[in-house]
């Protein structure tokens, strides 16, 4: 069951920023991944563990959540890994300009909330603007990787993504071990167990974008 959070809340406009990279990881200079709406943070935690040429960071609107994943950090050996609480769009809207764009080499949607109702169309994650704001902060060719159980949320984030013109589909790469699409999350292994299809599509930032 998806726990719903307003993102429009105005609570989330008066949260601390994204601290720089050098607060967040021990060597910042890494190529970063960038996981909006990491709920529990799982996927995260098997790509770093997999990858530590890599740094990692999950953006997750759910307080609790980011709480427990953060616990779960402090517990492991993970200097790779970090996790912020906070609206995706607020957060880097604030913070472009700690992220430069010769490291953000990829950015993942995993199952996010599909806000079925039209008056609500605008509490989804995906948006035109963060969209845009996402792809200043991605080096040229760089991928963005978006999966849902939802056919209709599926086709709303891939009109969203080939209407911006930033972006074409990418049919390549998908055995790279950072990858997050070769990694189930929990909410993928639910659909599954209730036989509910899944949609995913690889996109590659064109260049001069």
């Amino acid at each position: 069951m998806r726990q719903h959070v307003n993102p429009l809340s105005n609570h989330f406009k008066v949260l601390e920023p994204i601290p720089p990279l050098d607060h967040l990881f021990k060597n910042p200079h890494l190529p970063l991944h960038i996981d909006i709406g990491c709920a529990s943070g799982n996927l995260l935690f098997e790509l770093a563990n997999q990858n530590q040429n890599w740094n990692y960071l999950g953006i997750e609107i759910r307080e609790k959540l980011v709480l427990n994943a953060q616990l779960k950090l402090k517990y492991s050996d993970l200097e790779n890994l970090s996790f912020f609480y906070g609206n995706a769009d607020y957060a880097i809207k604030e913070s472009v300009d700690k992220f430069p764009n010769s490291l953000v080499n990829s950015v993942s949607f995993n199952f996010p909330d599909p806000w079925f109702k039209k008056k609500h169309h605008k509490r989804r994650v995906l948006q035109p603007e963060l969209l845009d704001r996402v792809s200043k902060i991605m080096t040229n060719d760089a991928l963005l990787f978006i999966k849902s159980d939802v056919n209709q949320l599926f086709e709303y984030m891939n009109s969203v993504i080939l209407g911006s013109c930033i972006f074409e589909k990418y049919n390549n790469g998908s055995e790279n071990t950072h990858n997050p699409q070769n990694i189930k999350t929990e909410r993928e292994l639910y659909a599954i167990s209730k036989n509910l299809s899944i949609y995913n599509q690889i996109y590659r930032k064109k260049f001069n974008n």
